[in-house]
């Protein structure tokens, strides 16, 4: 398992992330995402550190908080060592029918932190996350908070999940100016079947230094390999319930049809070869997979020993490429341009 530094900081993370949204179960979409109790977590944390795993990523707001309840209570029945594990979280969702008990306020997040921090025993949490975008709090506000947090000790690193690239560079800029922690890293979707970070937020990531976490890194399970284009399925797939993140399902199938190709010539699954894709990606800091069974992790968690050829990355490339967008389009025939230029000797004329 090789380990990663999570953006400009001097943490370093397992290159997949055991993430426990299946952890807790309960009413609505979280019967339909997992219902993985005590026990079972306990089984499922056990074979992701033993397999170098030492990366967990959880949320207030998953299960109403019973997965990060799971998630601190495997961390103790395990014996793990706390300084050997990162144990990252993140606040943002309701938490409590007020109007206050959401969002990125300050109010809301230094509540949100103590929360969290009785729910998983600890007295520190390792990554501390924004889960979403508040549209109302001022992005200071929820920076000073942070930043408090970090302060007391509460928290060792910031990070965000699902913002936009503006957004990231906005709080960046606002961070330096007032001497703030900076964000250390985004958890964002991001897959074969769903490459559309790479439009303004990857370029962003790698140009100011933030390590990426990727949620949803098969799709829902699309990607898979149990969903056919005759909307046939495998098995208890949950995208028949719970048919998230959208995915451009033609292009999406053509990239199984490769991938299957690729998986039986090395006896591997179809969802190894989706994850091997991403870990291939230079911005990919972490790939967090989850998991309601011990040969479910199992199987994910062999992707890292896969290694996929030039040939096959660009197969992939080339199959499931965004169409061109603008002003991605100008900036490739400008810089195209600017190339042919240089080719020019001073004497003017063409090598």
């Amino acid at each position: 398992m090789r380990m990663n530094r999570l953006g400009d900081t001097g943490l370093f993370v397992s290159e997949l992330c055991l993430g426990t949204m299946t952890f807790g179960g309960g009413d609505g979409m979280w019967a339909q995402i997992g219902q993985v109790q005590q026990d079972e977590a306990d089984g499922l944390v056990r074979a992701a550190t033993e397999a170098g795993i030492n990366f967990i990523d959880t949320a207030d707001v998953y299960s109403d908080g019973r997965s990060e309840e799971i998630t601190g209570q495997a961390i103790r029945n395990l014996g793990l060592r706390r300084d050997e594990i990162v144990v990252a979280t993140k606040a943002y969702g309701p938490t409590g029918e007020g109007p206050n008990s959401r969002g990125s306020s300050r109010l809301h997040l230094i509540d949100a932190v103590k929360a969290s921090l009785k729910r998983l025993q600890l007295d520190h949490i390792d990554l501390y996350q924004l889960h979403g975008f508040d549209p109302v709090t001022p992005i200071e506000e929820s920076l000073r908070a942070l930043d408090t947090l970090v302060q007391h000790g509460h928290v060792r690193y910031v990070g965000v999940s699902n913002w936009a690239a503006w957004q990231i560079a906005k709080a960046l800029g606002i961070a330096q100016r007032l001497g703030l922690h900076r964000f250390a890293s985004l958890q964002a979707y991001y897959s074969v079947a769903g490459r559309d970070l790479e439009r303004e937020i990857v370029p962003m990531l790698r140009s100011e230094g933030l390590g990426l976490m990727v949620w949803s890194p098969l799709a829902g399970g699309f990607l898979s390999g149990k969903y056919g284009r005759d909307g046939s399925t495998e098995g208890d797939g949950r995208r028949a319930a719970f048919d998230f993140p959208p995915v451009d399902k033609d292009r999406g199938f053509d990239a199984i049809d490769a991938m299957r190709s690729m998986a039986e010539r090395r006896g591997v699954s179809v969802a190894q070869i989706a994850l091997a894709w991403l870990l291939h990606q230079p911005a990919v800091t972490s790939v967090i997979v989850g998991a309601k069974r011990i040969e479910q992790l199992a199987d994910n968690i062999a992707a890292a020993k896969v290694d996929l050829t030039e040939e096959e990355l660009a197969t992939l490339d080339d199959i499931s490429r965004l169409p061109a967008e603008y002003p991605g389009w100008m900036f490739e025939r400008q810089t195209y341009r600017k190339a042919q230029l240089e080719q020019v000797p001073r004497g003017g004329q063409r090598a």
